[in-house]
């Protein structure tokens, strides 16, 4: 367990409280796994957009407050881990405390284990289902309340194409994202009438930490399945936040900004 971050000062200031059922002025998101490069794209954009977010991470801490720093509203860093229920409402409450209730809910924290099934272990295939299946449920039941009670808030669920597409080696991988589609699915049925909306974002492949590691192969054949013949930006493809904020009619919905690659 990742102890919270006690130390990291917000920069707080008073925002008017909205009127139940109306946008905030200054939304307060959330963005799980902001310590990654896609984490720090989505962080930017929220904030580009009026939002004081929530910096979160596991481990890397440095790099969150590097993401932190680069904010112009208010911003608070916490830390936590979100296959542990009891981190994740610890962290909810330092949330509020210091920025106020969580407005928009950005589950990005995600982890994967490649292997073929036959070859893993149950352990690691466990740990993945753990951070990205369990944990966006547990980030997403902490900060519902109280969205449903203010009848306005927006949960955008990072998924993936292998929640959709089978891929060799992702059996744990595929699975947790297509348990998020299908919560996605079912969680937005449960909230439309509370105007609080819940959609997934599949990104295209893009160059990260997480997909730094796969071989030359695997990316000149992903490359060659994108009609727009190149990777995404991090930064590209995190713009399209901001559309999830804007889209007050639009729930349910698998939206993916991935050059294309999902029409082949």
């Amino acid at each position: 367990m990742t102890a919270l971050d006690q130390d990291a000062a917000p920069r707080a200031s008073a925002v008017p409280a909205p009127r139940t059922g109306e946008r905030p002025a200054s939304p307060v998101a959330l963005v799980t796994g902001a310590s990654g490069d896609f984490g720090r794209s989505l962080a930017l954009a929220l904030d580009a957009l009026g939002c004081r977010v929530a910096v979160h991470y596991r481990s890397g801490e440095e790099a969150a407050q590097r993401t932190a720093g680069e904010l112009r509203h208010d911003s608070v860093v916490v830390g936590g881990d979100v296959a542990d229920w009891d981190d994740v409402v610890r962290l909810e409450q330092r949330i509020a405390e210091s920025l106020g209730p969580v407005d928009v809910v950005v589950n990005n924290s995600a982890v994967r284990r490649d292997s073929l099934m036959a070859m893993q272990s149950p352990q690691e295939w466990a740990s993945v289902i753990a951070t990205n299946l369990v944990g966006t449920f547990h980030v997403s039941r902490a900060c519902l309340p109280g969205m449903l009670k203010r009848r306005w808030g927006r949960i955008v669920n990072i998924v993936s194409p292998s929640g959709i597409v089978a891929t060799a080696g992702q059996t744990a991988y595929s699975a947790s994202k297509a348990g998020v589609i299908g919560m996605t699915r079912t969680l937005a049925a449960e909230c439309g009438r509370r105007g609080v909306t819940v959609n997934a974002l599949s990104p295209g492949f893009m160059v990260t930490q997480m997909t730094s590691g796969l071989p030359d192969s695997v990316t000149d054949g992903i490359r060659q399945k994108c009609p727009m013949g190149r990777f995404g930006t991090t930064d590209e493809i995190a713009q399209a936040v901001g559309f999830f904020l804007d889209a007050g009619y639009m729930t349910g919905q698998v939206v993916s900004v991935d050059g294309g690659v999902s029409i082949t």
